[in-house]
Order: C-alpha cells, then structure tokens, then sequence
C-alpha cells in the first residue's frame, strides 16, 4: 500500500502540461497577408510578435496590422500603419512608406514673427522652403530665406530683434561683481573677459533690454571671504546701485548671499558648486549658472538604473561639500528606490574603511574625495583586490587625467598597481561647454564662443584660471539680461522701471526673483535653467578609465531627463558587474547511487520477509513451529517488511517529488496476552502519530547552510539548500517516541536476560527474541543520536537511518527464521502435533525427550555412586563393631561411681567416633 500511495504520488510529476511559453505562431499555410519587411532607415513593429518569430514566418493573419517607424531625424511619408485584409493584401499599397529625413522644426517657428512653409508639409523635408516675416517695431537679424537639403537648412536661423533706444538715451543698469584673480581658485582671469563679452553682446540686442544698458562694477576677491567682505561693503554704500551682485568661488558666495538678502539682492554666481548654497531658507535670493555638486548624483542615480543596480556603497572624505552631496545622494536613491547599503568615511587614512567595504562585500561604490586623497584611497584599493570585474567606482571627473600617475610620497604603491587599481572606474563631470556645438541664443556656437574669448585672453587658455568656468559667467550674463528684460516688459509692453530699484524696493526684487526663477535658454555652456533651490540644471559627462585612459561614453541631460549614450563602455568581465553578490539556491539531494543501493537491500529483505512468512505460514502445523508463538513471528516479520519499506519514503526528496506534493508525503503471553500487548503497543504508537499529526502537522523546511563559492570562475555564491519533514516543536514529539521507545528496548533487554535459562514448552525460540532485541537495541542506541546529529548531511542521514533498519530487520529474520528453517530441512521434523503423539507416544516434545534421556542417564551414574557409597558404609560398620569386641576383651567392665553417676573408663581416643546412621549422609558429599 505504501508503495502504490508512493506511485500516486509520483504520476502527477509526468503527467503536467507543458507551460505555455511565448506567442502561437502563425501557420505559414493559413491564410493571411504576406508579411512586409521594413523600408531603408526603418522599421516595422509587428505586435505580439519576438523578432525570432517573425523571422520563422512567411504570413500574418488577417486582420493584423503592422505599424511603420523611422530611425533618427527621419519621418515616415506615406501610411505609417496597415492592416491584413481578407483577401490577402495589406491596405494603401499603392502608396509606399518611406523613412525621409526631415529637417530642424525650430525653423518653423519665430519669436516675435511669423514662418512661411513652401514646397512642401510638415514635418519640412527636403526641398521645402521658409521665409521668414517679423512683427511690427521689430527687424529681421539674419537670412530672411532658408531650404531644407538631406536634413539640414541651408541659412543659420534668423531672430527678430526689436527697434532699439539710441545709446544716448538708454539708462544704466549696474552689475556688482567680485572676480577671483588670485588665490585658491583664480576663476576671474577667463571668467571676467566672458562677462565683459556677454555684456557688449547684449547692449547690441534691440530685442533684449532695448531702453537699458548693462554696465560693470567689478573687484578682485582673491578668492577670501576677509577681502570680499571689504568690497562688498564698497560696492554696498557707493553709489551707483547695484541691481544684482555677482560672486566667483564658494565660500565668497556664501558670505556675499546671506548679507544680500538684507538689501533685496538677487546673487548670481557663476563659479559656485558647494551643496550647502542651495538651502533656500539661508540663501533665499541665490542663483547660479556653476551646477551644484549635487548635480553628479542624478547622473549617478541615472546610471544606477540603467545598469539594474539596487545596492551601492559610499567612501568619503570628512568635508562639507562631499558630506552634504552624499546626504543628497541618499534621498535621490532611496526615491529611485535604490539602497545605499554601507556608508564609510575618512579624515586622512582610508585604510580601514575600504576593508570594511571589502568585508561587506561592497562592489558598486561611490568615492567622494579630493584628488590627493583618491591616491591614497586606490592605493589602499589594490591592496584589498577591491577592484577587477567584480567592482565599479564611481568618482568625480573634474582631477587631472593623469591624477593616478603622478608621484604621491604619501603612498606606497607603484604606477603599474595604481593603473591596475583604477581600471575601468566611472566619472561624472559637468558639461560647462555645449557638445552639440549648435547655436545658442547669442548666435554663437560653444565653439565660436571659445574661439572668440581665447582671442581676448592675455595669456594661453590651460594657463589661465576659470577658463572652464568662462561659459558659465558669460550665460550669467545672459540669464540676468533675459530676467531684467522680463521684469521690464521688454520695451514697449507693461512692466517695471529698473531705474526705480533701490535696496528697499522689495517689489522689483520679487518680479526679479520671478524673472530668473523661469529663465530657460540655450547658452554656449548648454540649456540653462535654474532648479527650485536656484542650481543650474545642466548637462553631465559620463567618461570611463579605458586602458589607461579616459573615454566618454555618454551624456546626461537631468532638465530632460535624457541619456545619450555612445555604447562604448568596456567591462573587465565583459557585462556590468551585479551589485551584489549573486545567490543561487541549490537543494542538496540524497545521492541516488546511495538510494539505489540501499532501496535493493530494502527490497531483498522484503523478499526475504515475505519467505519467512510463507514458511511459517505453510508449517504451521509443525508442532517444532508451533511451539515458537508462530503468529507472533509472523507478526514480527511483518514489522520488519513495514520497516524495510520505509527506507523509500525516508529517501525521497525534491529531486523525486514536487513542492506541491511535498507536504503530502511528510504526513503520510499466552498467546492472547502476547496478542494483546502487541496490539496496544501498535495502537500507542497509532494513537501518538496522529496526535502529533493533528496538534503538529509534518511540513516542508528547508535548512539553509554558509554560501560557497562556485568552481568556476562567476561572480555568483552558492546558497545550499536542503528539505526536511519537520514541525514546529519536532523535538518534543521525537523525545516522546524516543523516551517510551528507549522504555520498551529497556524493558525487552531485561526481560531478554531473565529468561535466557527458561526452558518451556510454549517458547522453544526465546533466545532467539533475546538476541534480536539485543540487536536492535544497540543499532538504535547508536542510530538515533547520530542521525539527529548529521541530519544536516543528507547522505550519511540516510545511510545510518537506512541500514540500521535494514541490518536490524535481517538480523531479525535471520535470528528468528533460518534455525527454524535448517532445522526442519536437516532433521526432517515435518510431521504435525498428532502424528507426533501418535509416533512417540507421549505427549512430550523431541526436546523434553533429550532432556529426559539426559536426566536418566544423571539418575544412573547418582544410583551407582550411592551403591559405592553404600558398600564402603558397610564397611566400616563392620570395622568399628571388631574394635568394640577388642576393647571390651582387654578392659574388664569399671565399677560405678559413687555419686551415682556412671562408671568411669579410660577416655575414648579422639579418632574414634561413633558412627551411627544419623552422620551417614556425610559419606554422599
């Protein structure tokens, strides 16, 4: 019955359905349209369909409909969708579909005019042509005509620029600036000529500021808060005013923001990156065109979740600004919902933090940390081996290309190692110069710009401060000309008075405020608009360490949230590395070679079993058979089929059975004195399982071991795995069976010892029970407290468990049945209880026969022995009555004694004794 309940346990494993997987495939015999393929720069999108499948077929339903798409500055002329009609045709062939660059759109539309489109429709494609008309009190700048020709237009694009004031009669607007020269970051040497350049720039707009003329007040802050401070006073109490300040570095931001919001100042600076000035309750009225530090991280974030990354690790230096764009980092990413794992930092010796982001097995890593410090963070890196395929780094772009190169005395790593440790690492730098190289709203390309204000400098550019920054002070210029334009109404239409400004008129400050708050343009540094915290939103380069040098591999716009990536990024293992170690769940199954082995000995002793109980069954009538409880031995062989059975439930496992079935499998002396007792035990033992199953249920768990590494060379670990049959409180219920199991063994040893001598005619194999309860009591004495102590090591679990059973049951069968069995074969004692009576004569059995010669034979060597006893006791009476004859003839009678006691004699000699019949049993001993 097991075995089958087993069986049908087991067939639904092989009689599951296949899974579904993927689309049906059209029949290539049905009918349908016959499929289309795409047109040159294009392609078809054929839905419900993998590009596998539809390589496989030749024909689509009818009914399908497939939709037409262009790659790249392409648009699709004709039906961009067709649907399979019924007779076989696909709808509007007479009309092809062609991908057909298009050119710029931007040229369809004209600030302050109108646009006119000939020879051709939108989108405008190749020979199509545009004039342009400006509106009244405004005058065409530029080409008033252009073509379209393969994508491009033929003209730059024209601006309508409004009728300006003569100088003369223009009022001054007055920028207060500090430019750093000299000092820690000599920012002024390029940036000042580029403010200089965007001013003439714009005072020659009739569209921008037509009644206003922008004009200069300037210092040299050197970069110290102390000199700033004197100019900002100077700049604060002498007149002209001043309608807005323009600061340089950080810290001299810092000091000039937070004294302008008391003279109603807007601050703009272009050269300012730390985190801490986009606090807009410290710094309400600041602005700048240098993107926060913070800017990296939406890049970095970006980057996290193209490549699928869940967990990262930081290391950084114990300073403000990387303090403060880490803690920006952390909300961004936990936004994302991306989880920074482990945080460490260092003031000087990052020794012990890049081994505490070896041990926590750290392998997507953010470094914040100044260039003299990256040194010693990598070299400490190569020491770790926190570096390889295995890890990335992300780390910021702005040190030296050659920073990992240069001599450090301060480390002890070579150049080589350095190298080796830095390959492959990811920067993120802000883009302060336009890639694109298209115009921006000063006319001028990112290249002309460079062009022009390299022709300005006294010096050569790498040799002068702030030459990096140049584009970003000159775009300042234009965001605060666009600004004040909107605040003034643009000549001609409502708005404020700049001249009215003065240091108590908060009102224009607001529409100011306003003004710069919505400023989006394109500049020479890229797309310039301001975030909610006045930080200039720009554009990130995304560069890799490829063979020693760096290479960019993409772009990153946060204001649109666009990656433009090259696809030339490399990996040392050919793939993003993951960002954690990857576990892979393995069960550890019995060893099939050990089931196999063990299930045939199982099964040769249920053969051997089931002969024994045929045996005993088919002489039954033997009266040697009989006289050993035969139901009981019948019974015992029984027992130990069952048991030999339950080897194969006790080595089934995943690798046999489903999840599903999993949990099914784990539930799953007269002789009526000896009867009975037997018979309660069974019941004890039925009536506990089921209490245990009823209270406790036997479930699927699974026991999880220590990770392993995999012996192949893979970023992967081993989570070993292994299924159980357990409950929850598995150990109570194992020590009740194991408390009155070990009482019974106990019971049955003793009673084993005490009658090994007893001989009587019921029992004629009780040794034999003795010997096989000594058996067993040792095999499981031995296999109890073993299996629970492997029961983690699924093959040696089994193997005890298994052959215990089996060695106990064939020690039992063998014990109990083969004498039998030899002796009826040998002897030929097969005749029945009456054929014996009847034969013998008596109603004693072959073994009280034996017994009963040997005790005659006993009776007649005692009677021989008494009939010597006997003779010599004869002997010896006769002996003794000659000496009393010879006594009485030498020694006449003696007379009596006076006291009337009797008469005296001479002592007896010591060796005389009487001898009368009282000490004659002596002579037996």
């Amino acid at each position: 019955m097991l075995l089958l309940l087993l069986l049908l346990l087991l067939v639904p494993l092989f009689l599951r359905p296949p899974a579904a997987g993927g689309a049906q495939t059209p029949n290539a015999t049905s009918e349908g349209c016959q499929i289309i393929h795409p047109p040159w720069e294009g392609g078809i999108r054929y839905r419900g369909l993998t590009r596998d499948q539809v390589k496989a077929i030749n024909f689509l339903p009818v009914d399908y409909e497939i939709e037409y798409v262009c790659r790249g500055e392409r648009e699709v002329v004709g039906p961009k969708v067709r649907k399979c009609l019924a007779n076989g045709s696909w709808t509007d062939m007479d009309i092809p579909s062609r991908c057909v660059r298009i050119c710029s759109k931007s040229y369809l539309i004209l600030e302050n005019g109108k646009v006119f489109l000939t020879g051709g429709d939108l989108p405008a494609l190749d020979g199509a042509r545009v004039d342009f008309r400006c509106d009244p009190d405004f005058h065409l700048v530029g080409g008033s005509r252009s073509i379209c020709n393969q994508g491009q237009w033929s003209t730059p694009k024209p601006h309508c620029q409004v009728n300006r004031t003569p100088h003369s009669e223009r009022r001054a607007v007055y920028i207060g600036a500090l430019f750093p020269m000299s000092g820690g970051w000599p920012g002024g040497q390029a940036c000042q000529p580029a403010v200089e350049m965007a001013l003439e720039d714009v005072n020659s707009r009739r569209d921008i500021l037509p009644d206003y003329e922008l004009k200069l007040i300037h210092h040299d802050s050197k970069c110290d808060p102390g000199q700033a401070t004197k100019y900002l006073y100077e700049l604060l109490y002498n007149d002209p005013i001043k309608i807005i300040l323009m600061p340089g570095c950080s810290s001299v931001s810092t000091l000039v923001a937070e004294a302008a919001r008391m003279w109603n100042l807007i601050v703009l600076s272009y050269g300012s990156s730390s985190p801490a000035l986009s606090n807009r309750q410290r710094f309400p009225t600041f602005f700048r065109t240098h993107p926060s530090a913070t800017l990296h991280n939406p890049t970095r974030v970006k980057l996290f979740e193209k490549w699928g990354w869940k967990k990262i690790a930081t290391i950084q230096q114990t300073t403000e600004v990387f303090t403060s764009t880490l803690d920006d980092l952390e909300e961004r990413v936990k936004e994302a919902g991306i989880e920074i794992t482990f945080r460490q930092s260092f003031f000087s010796d990052p020794a012990v933090p890049v081994k505490n982001l070896k041990r926590q097995d750290a392998r997507i890593i953010v470094g914040l940390f100044y260039e003299t410090e990256a040194r010693k963070v990598f070299c400490e890196v190569y020491k770790e081996r926190l570096f390889g395929k295995k890890y990335v780094w992300f780390l910021i772009g702005w040190y030296a290309d050659n920073w990992f190169k240069t001599y450090d005395p301060s480390i002890n790593c070579t150049v080589d190692e350095m190298t080796e440790a830095v390959e492959g690492h990811i920067t993120t730098e802000i883009v302060m110069l336009n890639p694109a190289n298209t115009r921006s709203i000063s006319n001028m390309t990112s290249q002309e710009f460079v062009e022009k204000l390299t022709k300005r400098l006294k010096r050569h550019p790498e040799e002068t401060g702030g030459f990096q920054e140049a584009p970003l002070a000159y775009d300042a210029i234009w965001a605060l000309a666009l600004a004040l334009n909107k605040t003034s109404g643009g000549g001609g239409r409502s708005g404020v008075r700049l001249e009215d400004f003065n240091y108590n008129n908060q009102t224009i400050t607001d529409q100011i405020y306003r003004a710069m708050n919505s400023s989006s343009f394109e500049g020479v540094s890229g797309h310039v608009v301001f975030d909610a915290s006045g930080s200039r939103m720009a554009w990130t380069l995304i560069e890799q360490l490829q063979g020693g040098s760096y290479k960019k591999i993409g772009y990153y716009d946060s204001t649109k949230d666009d990656l433009s990536w090259s696809k030339t990024d490399k990996w040392i293992g050919g793939s993003p590395p993951a960002d954690q170690t990857l576990v892979i769940k393995t069960f550890r199954f019995l060893s099939q070679k050990l089931f196999i082995s063990v299930s045939v000995l199982s099964s040769l002793g249920i053969v051997l079993a089931v002969v024994c109980l045929s045996f005993n069954i088919y002489n039954s009538h033997v009266r040697y058979i009989q006289n050993s409880q035969p139901n009981l031995n019948n019974l015992t062989a029984v027992g130990c089929s069952l048991a030999l059975a339950a080897v194969f439930p006790l080595g089934l496992d995943g690798y046999h059975i489903g999840r599903n079935q999993f949990p099914f499998v784990c539930q799953t002396l007269e002789p009526w004195k000896l009867y009975t007792t037997v018979g309660l035990l069974v019941g004890m033992d039925v009536l506990t399982l089921a209490i245990w199953q009823i209270v406790d249920p036997l479930h699927r768990t699974i026991e999880t071991f220590a990770k392993e590494e995999p012996k192949e060379d893979i970023d992967v670990s081993i989570l070993p795995q292994l299924e159980h049959c357990s409950s929850k409180k598995m150990n109570t219920w194992l020590g009740i069976f194991y408390g009155y199991k070990g009482l019974l063994l106990l019971l049955g040893i003793f009673l084993a010892y005490e009658t090994k001598s007893v001989s009587t005619e019921k029992i004629n194999d009780h040794r034999a029970v003795g010997m096989a309860i000594y058996n067993v009591a040792v095999l499981c004495l031995i296999t109890a407290p073993v299996t629970m102590i492997l029961s983690s090591q699924q093959d040696a679990a089994f193997a005890f468990a298994s052959l215990a059973i089996v060695f106990s049951s064939y020690i039992t069968l063998v014990v109990l049945f083969v004498p039998k069995i030899r002796r009826l074969i040998t002897r030929g004692e097969w005749q029945s209880e009456a054929q014996d009576t009847m034969k013998t004569g008596s109603s004693t059995n072959n073994n009280e026969e034996e017994k009963s010669r040997l005790l005659e034979k006993e009776n007649r060597e005692l009677e021989k022995i008494i009939a010597e006893k006997e003779e010599r006791v004869s002997e010896l009476r006769h002996q003794l009555q000659s000496r009393q004859q010879l006594r009485s003839r030498r020694h006449p009678p003696t007379p009596p004694d006076p006291s009337g006691g009797l008469p005296r004699g001479p002592p007896e000699p010591p060796d005389r004794l009487s001898c009368d019949g009282s000490r004659v049993h002596l002579l037996y001993k």
